[in-house]
């Protein structure tokens, strides 16, 4: 039996406050291994506290698509008003206003060491999830940040011998999942249950070693653990029509 978990974190967006509460309730020692889903920022009021605690504690993180759309306005120097206005409509304004409008070079460096996705053996973690037509080695940040559809609704397991786990899509937004719950399809998991969301605020912690679920809710600070068993919902993926991706320009 191993003496550490592996404790995986679902989407942030800001909101470190509730992200305290969790970790308090994970209670991880120092042989834990803790890694986020990527979507620290964005939405919440608290994103450049959030960054800064998961720098300070050197947490393993994923890119999420916030993190690339972050990326896309400031990482290479030159501000496009276009994609600057798609950042600030999709959240990015709380994150600007949490680095009182100047976010520092180290983070901006950080961001950009964030890897895609991490393969732990039997477990692979990603932000979005994985196009099921294709290599691995023809997908990119289009697929791993962005999908959506063509991943939920794939009838057969990517891995035969790993288990996908997903943040991005909120959970209940899947046929046949409650919010707060965990949404499962074949090989994989979906852990980001919309902590910023007004129909859930709930914020998940998965403990994929003991298969123990922790998570603390943004609206009324309310805590709850349970086993993993007990927090799955079965996707009707029948119910989800896939659709091609656009690509991002």
């Amino acid at each position: 039996m191993t003496n550490y978990r592996r404790i995986i974190i679902g989407d942030i967006h800001g909101h470190y406050d509730t992200l305290l509460t969790l970790l308090n309730s994970v209670s991880p020692n120092a042989n834990d291994e803790i890694y986020f889903l990527g979507d620290l920022i964005d939405r919440g009021p608290k994103s450049a506290q959030v960054v800064d605690l998961i720098m300070r504690n050197q947490y393993k993180c994923l890119r999420g698509n916030h993190e690339e759309m972050l990326l896309d306005v400031v990482g290479s120097g030159k501000v496009s008003v276009e994609l600057y206005q798609g950042w600030l409509y999709s959240g990015g304004h709380s994150t600007v206003a949490s680095y009182n409008s100047k976010i520092p070079q180290e983070h901006i460096d950080w961001f950009k060491s964030l890897p895609l996705y991490l393969d732990l053996g039997d477990v692979w973690l990603v932000h979005a999830g994985i196009d099921p037509n294709l290599p691995l080695t023809n997908q990119s940040s289009q697929q791993f940040c962005w999908i959506r559809d063509e991943f939920h609704s794939s009838k057969q397991p990517y891995f035969k011998n790993k288990l996908i786990i997903t943040g991005h899509t909120i959970t209940f937004t899947l046929p046949g999942v409650q919010p707060g719950q965990i949404a499962c399809g074949p090989g994989w998991l979906d852990i980001e249950t919309g902590a910023y969301h007004h129909n859930s605020g709930w914020m998940t912690a998965l403990d994929i070693t003991k298969n123990k679920v922790y998570q603390a809710n943004t609206h009324d600070g309310r805590v709850r653990i349970m086993p993993l068993k007990r927090a799955i919902a079965t996707v009707d993926r029948s119910k989800i029509e896939p659709r091609r991706m656009r690509k991002r320009a």
